[in-house]
């Protein structure tokens, strides 16, 4: 099974994306949901609103409720293609004490988690063209533009090394953008 990971800074369109990507796919993509938002939503919080032992039990569940997500949606639909609105990766981002301490407390490493995908799609903000919506669009988004860009390029390191990397650089046009990202997963979805 084919796992496409849709990744990037808060305000690079990763959900819009991937929802019309899915339902453009006519049943050969199914979508696995950000985890991150479904877990703030459940515990009615923000990551800035949460003290540094709270960072941490929060990501620690994100990162479970990811795995147990992609696991589930891939038995339900064998022979699919998932798409997945963010990763495993991308919870050390967001670990307090950095990536390194974020592998440790979780008993698995970088490398393991990125063999865990075959695609990766890194996404610039929109905060990088100056047209960032902060929270308006999604209410557990807490950052700033620097931090959104500064988020997304923490995540563009951790996966740049990889041979099936892509970057799509923002677009005024949301639609131009879900070209440049449906032209990438066309060349391996055929």
């Amino acid at each position: 099974m084919t796992r496409i990971v849709l990744t990037g800074g808060p305000g690079a369109g990763k959900t819009y994306l991937s929802q019309r990507l899915v339902a453009q796919s006519a049943g050969r993509l199914v979508l696995v949901p950000e985890a991150a938002t479904q877990v703030y939503t459940a515990l009615q919080t923000r990551w800035d609103l949460l003290d540094a032992a709270g960072r941490r039990q929060v990501q620690r569940e994100i990162y479970r409720f990811q795995v147990e997500q992609e696991d589930r949606v891939a038995a339900e639909h064998p022979g699919k293609i998932l798409l997945l609105d963010r990763s495993t990766v991308d919870g050390s981002a967001y670990w307090p004490e950095g990536a390194d301490e974020y592998w440790k407390d979780l008993k698995t490493t970088l490398a393991a988690e990125l063999r865990r995908y075959d695609v990766v799609i890194w996404l610039e903000t929109a905060a990088a063209i100056q047209i960032y919506d902060g929270s308006e669009s999604n209410p557990c988004r807490f950052e700033d533009p620097d931090a959104a860009i500064h988020s997304g390029q923490v995540l563009k390191e951790l996966w740049r090394d990889r041979a099936d990397f892509h970057i799509v650089d923002a677009y005024i046009d949301l639609d131009e953008k879900l070209r440049a990202v449906r032209h990438i997963i066309q060349e391996y979805a055929g």
